[in-house]
């Protein structure tokens, strides 16, 4: 047994040594000039490492396979003892220099420089493994509900189309080339972000480039990706959107806290700014578009900056007086006739309040005014003097100051003097019941002017409704348009659209 092996390691020793012994791997192994060298291409992805936004690189883990045929190093099987494959170091026979073109970092080698597969017939097999780092143009529009088009693009780095022809590789077993990247189920490493929706292979020839030229003839390996957008909605999206319904709250504070309001509104709009300040931090600094969740982020803070404005003019009105503004009949009519009845309400002109109530609160001031009124006629029979000091009542009682004298002075058999009576006295009753009446004008205008401040109370909390029905159908609908875009921008059926064609395995 031990015998044997020492032969055939003997045979597989002389095998090199004869093969290899004018062999130059400088020489492009054809037998004439003119004769292109057939090499095939296969891409198989085992892992889709990442795609960075913000650089717009994707890092790739590919095993790459280059078959091309060398009949210099082609053997006779019986001449060796049966020997059909031998294996020899990548450095020691002529590779065809297929790298990755689009590279982003300069680095064209392979991860691993395995070794060469020489067969019989002189078929060389080559699968070095790779970790490419390749440009890959990001869309943003749609982000992060958004799908990619990554391509890998490989060509030779010293050959030209004249002496080596690239081609896909091609099945064993059906001899059709192969238009896809090649998937390993037990290799392939699933990507937590990224949903690989089409890996189509191709050979495109530029024809604004002669055969001449290195550019001529490229294989191309696209990757359209569909990213997961869960990890968005949980972390940016869901938060933003509850953060920004915060500020429709503010509509709920009454009309002349126009400070809370405005605390509240500021807050929430910081708060947006924070949102805005992380996508910017994910995305490509690009202006040839603007991705769709900060579409959304800039929406929300127009909506909070519209609100905070809303809070202004709010407070302006709630805190206007007679003393600084004049209520105009149109501004009254309009605000506590139209709106109301707008709003489902009945006009606070016809005696309805705020909450849909009847007229009890009016009846109520009215009744508050009949009291003081009803006072201010006890007042003028019953002195205060004497409601607070009932002993002293004779002593120091307003009536008994006007009255006594006329009491004292009256002579109630004669008709004449008591004329002449209540002719002196007259000064003193006028200037009380002057008193008595500018008490009552006094308090009768101080009943107008908090009846007008209480309606420019009532105009703020109708803008206030207004706005607040407003802003619910505008978040409302601006939310759902924004999103519902992004929901249908899915990656496309085919991953060419002039073509009906999968590139798929069947």
């Amino acid at each position: 047994m031990d015998y044997c092996n020492l032969y055939g390691v003997h045979s597989e020793i002389q095998l090199i040594a004869d093969k290899f012994k004018n062999y130059n791997k400088n020489i492009r192994p054809a037998r004439h000039p003119e004769e292109k060298v057939k090499v095939q291409v296969k891409l198989t992805l085992t892992n889709l490492i990442s795609l960075n936004e913000k650089e717009e690189t994707l890092t790739t883990n590919v095993w790459i396979e280059i078959q091309w045929h060398d009949y210099r190093l082609a053997w006779n099987t019986s001449d060796y003892h049966g020997i059909d494959l031998i294996r020899v170091p990548y450095n020691t026979v002529w590779l065809p220099d297929i790298v990755l073109e689009n590279n982003i970092d300069g680095k064209f080698d392979v991860a691993y420089y395995a070794n060469v597969l020489i067969s019989s017939d002189g078929s060389m097999y080559w699968l070095p493994p790779a970790i490419y780092r390749s440009t890959c143009a990001i869309e943003i529009t749609y982000f992060p509900f958004d799908w990619q088009n990554c391509t890998l693009v490989f060509r030779s780095q010293t050959y030209s189309a004249n002496e080596i022809d690239m081609v896909l590789a091609e099945d064993a077993d059906t001899g059709k080339p192969i238009e896809w990247v090649d998937i390993d189920p037990e290799a392939f490493t699933e990507n937590g972000e990224w949903a690989i929706k089409h890996r189509p292979a191709r050979k495109l020839t530029n024809s604004r480039y002669s055969p001449d030229d290195l550019e001529y003839q490229e294989v191309y390996f696209n990757l359209i990706i569909q990213r997961k957008p869960l990890f968005y909605i949980i972390n940016i999206i869901l938060p933003c959107s509850l953060i920004s319904s915060l500020v429709v709250l503010a509509f709920f504070l009454p009309a002349k806290a126009g400070g809370q309001k405005l605390t509240v509104s500021i807050s929430v709009l910081l708060a947006q700014t924070v949102f805005l300040f992380l996508i910017a931090q994910k995305i490509p600094e690009t202006s040839l578009s603007v991705p769709l969740i900060g579409k959304y982020l800039i929406f929300v803070m127009c909506m909070t900056t519209l609100i905070v404005t809303n809070c202004i003019i709010v407070l302006n009105f709630s805190l206007r007086s007679p003393s600084t503004h004049n209520m105009s009949h149109t501004i009254r009519h309009i605000f506590l006739e139209v709106v109301p009845r707008f709003l489902g309400m009945t006009s606070f002109l016809d005696g309805e309040e705020p909450g849909g109530g009847t007229c009890e609160m009016r009846e109520r001031r009215r009744s508050s005014f009949g009291l003081m009124q009803r006072a201010e006629e006890y007042v003028l029979k019953q002195p205060r003097s004497e409601m607070m000091f009932d002993k002293q009542r004779e002593k120091h009682g307003l009536i008994v100051c006007v009255c006594l004298p006329l009491v004292d002075e009256i002579d109630v058999s004669s008709t004449a003097n008591l004329y002449k009576s209540l002719a002196k006295t007259a000064p003193e009753i006028k200037e009380c019941v002057d008193a008595c009446n500018f008490i009552a004008e006094s308090t009768k205008q101080q009943n107008d002017i908090g009846s007008e401040m209480e309606s420019w109370v009532l105009i703020g909390k109708m803008i206030d409704k207004v706005c607040f029905w407003a802003a619910i159908l505008l978040f409302s609908v601006g939310t759902v348009a924004i999103f519902l875009m992004g929901h249908y921008n899915q990656a496309p059926e085919y991953p060419f659209p002039w073509e009906n064609k999968k590139y798929l395995p069947e």
